[in-house]
């Protein structure tokens, strides 16, 4: 299995044919794909490629990492994996206190 590559500043404009034929050009392209929004169907300007083997990924890092496609410079280098992005909802309070009232402490106005 070869290595699977983060593909960024990619011009909106660029779909996955021309992703895989970008990345073809440097051997096998296992798989391509570029991000979308989910609600638009927009391209989000970065995408992943899997590459047939690992020479096959550094020879595409070392020709296309800084290339110029449709007037954007690319990022190219080894994707990381997904990071656990943690818990979520509101579990604690986001101002981390217990709240409380305004006023004063002595209670009365005067």
């Amino acid at each position: 299995m070869g290595k699977k590559l983060y593909v960024g500043n990619l011009s909106y404009t660029v779909d996955q044919g021309e992703l895989t034929a970008l990345f073809a050009a440097h051997g096998t392209v296992a798989s391509a794909q570029v991000i979308t929004d989910r609600e638009t169907g927009r391209s989000k300007g970065f995408g992943f490629v899997e590459m047939g083997s690992d020479q096959e990924a550094q020879a595409a890092i070392a020709a296309l990492a800084g290339a110029s496609v449709a007037g954007r410079n690319l990022t190219v280098n080894e994707a990381r994996p997904l990071e656990s992005r943690g818990g979520g909802g509101f579990a604690g309070s986001r101002r981390g206190g217990t709240g409380g009232g305004g006023g004063r402490a002595g209670g009365g106005r005067y």
